[in-house]
């Protein structure tokens, strides 16, 4: 039995066969979904080695614990202590590699309508070959001419793409916060528990929003500095209140009935999250106390490494976090219209569920049993349930984000992944932006349908 498992995995690898695990007792997975995984997986995995690459800490313990290391960099020519495999330029040549391989694949897949086609099949599978040529282009990005001008053009690309996926973002965290609120409102006709769980969870997040922003008044302002700060925190919880107000009022929920404030407070949340993440990143400031300099509006607890260990800790989870939902959750057909709000009643077929993300578009399909292992239900027999080239595209645009984010946008030349969230304008006035552009995108959706009627019926 464990023999015909493994020999099925290896269909995976160098085949079409649909990945699966090993173990029989795992849960039933869609092929659709087994194979967003493993796009998702290889995209990991090209992360946590760009974090390697920017990390000093990581790069002193190589040079310390790996035997000959020195003469490893210099059989391997990657300069003094592999100085070429480290520091932004090489992160840079790596999500090159990386944004080229899902490139190829988004011009690849244009236009596959069904599973059938042999390009699907190379979609689905080969995982093994896949990766290989993942690895080649990562690796040939270090052997390209002209070193100085190609990072040069590829910094303001990867800076496009980037803002293009922070926009895909925020898009798809509107849809979220819409998509939330619907289904559990979807129970509410058949079980009044769920009025409770809105109440309840909307509670809760306005709660932890009003905490952060009495956080930050209290710690990230300050009597004779940190105007900005002032400004900012007064008109972002400006905006988040009247936003609320806005998804509450009668005139918006004439035309969509379901409006409440569930959306509003998931949108004042991240809004909150996003300020005090901005607040963290810009440069420190000082004022004379006693004749002395002293820092002020910065992180206040002190917690044995940097002040801002803790920020730059939530903060990667997080970010790691609304990259993958945007990459593996952008090319459903919920997502595909991620700005439309409906006025008509919900679906017949909306079942309100705790982990309703976590559901797909589609329902039962004819499964079929691996070699001892897990079950793969084929949900792509009748035409692709998901956009190929798009979903490729998003991770191109994610490989750049990556790119980015990993080496502190314009500021690359003092780049270190432990001050990811430490002293940067440019990471401090993109933060504050895409305050700003959640806000218009979650303020179109409830008033488009009220200005645009005829358009927006379901």
């Amino acid at each position: 039995m464990c023999t015909r498992c493994c020999l099925s995995q290896l269909a995976c690898c160098c085949g079409s066969a649909a990945c699966s695990l090993c173990c029989g007792c795992c849960p039933k997975i869609k092929q659709s979904t087994s194979t967003r995984f493993m796009y998702a997986l290889f995209f990991i995995l090209i992360t946590v080695t760009c974090v390697i690459m920017m990390s000093p800490t990581v790069e002193q313990a190589m040079q310390k614990h790996i035997p000959f290391y020195t003469e490893m960099c210099d059989q391997l020519k990657a300069g003094e202590n592999c100085s070429t495999l480290v520091g932004f330029s090489a992160v840079y040549k790596v999500c090159f590699g990386m944004a080229c391989f899902f490139f190829f694949f988004c011009v690849f897949t244009f236009g596959v309508r069904t599973s059938t086609e042999c390009r699907a099949a190379v979609h689905n599978g080969f995982w093994f070959l896949k990766f290989v040529v993942l690895l080649a282009c990562c690796a040939g990005g270090f052997f390209l001419p002209n070193e100085d001008q190609f990072l040069e053009a590829w910094r303001y690309v990867g800076a496009s793409g980037g803002f293009f996926f922070i926009l895909i973002q925020l898009m798809l965290l509107v849809q979220f916060a819409h998509r939330w609120n619907q289904n559990w409102s979807s129970g509410v006709k058949y079980n009044k528990i769920w009025y409770a769980a809105l109440a309840l969870v909307t509670l809760v997040l306005f709660s932890i929003a009003v905490g952060v922003m009495v956080f930050m008044i209290m710690y990230y302002t300050h009597a004779e500095a940190c105007f900005l700060n002032k400004l900012f925190l007064g008109v972002n919880g400006g905006l988040c209140f009247v936003v609320s107000m806005l998804a509450i009022s009668p005139c918006i929920q004439t035309f969509q009935p379901t409006s409440g404030l569930l959306q509003p407070a998931v949108i004042t949340v991240y809004v909150m999250y996003l300020t005090f993440s901005a607040l963290a990143s810009k440069p420190i400031e000082s004022v004379e106390e006693d004749g002395k300099n002293v820092t002020v509006c910065v992180f206040p607890f002190k917690t044995g490494t940097s002040d801002t260990s803790i920020v730059t800790g939530v903060g990667t989870v997080i970010m790691l976090g609304c990259i993958l939902y945007s990459c593996l959750t952008s090319t459903t057909k919920r997502s595909s219209a991620a700005l439309r709000v409906y006025t008509n009643d919900m679906p017949e077929n909306e079942r309100a569920r705790c982990c309703f993300c976590c559901v797909d578009d589609t329902e039962d399909y004819d499964d079929e049993k691996t070699a001892g292992g897990q079950n793969v239900m084929y949900d792509e027999k009748e035409g692709t349930v998901y956009s190929y080239c798009y979903f490729h595209f998003v991770f191109f645009l994610g490989s750049l984000y990556i790119m980015m984010t990993v080496t502190n946008w314009f500021h690359y030349d003092t780049a270190k992944i432990e001050q990811l969230f430490n002293g940067s304008w440019s990471v401090f006035w993109i933060k504050m932006a895409s305050c700003w552009v959640c806000l218009f995108l979650f303020m179109w959706t409830l008033i488009a349908p009220m200005l645009f009627p005829n358009r927006f019926q379901a």
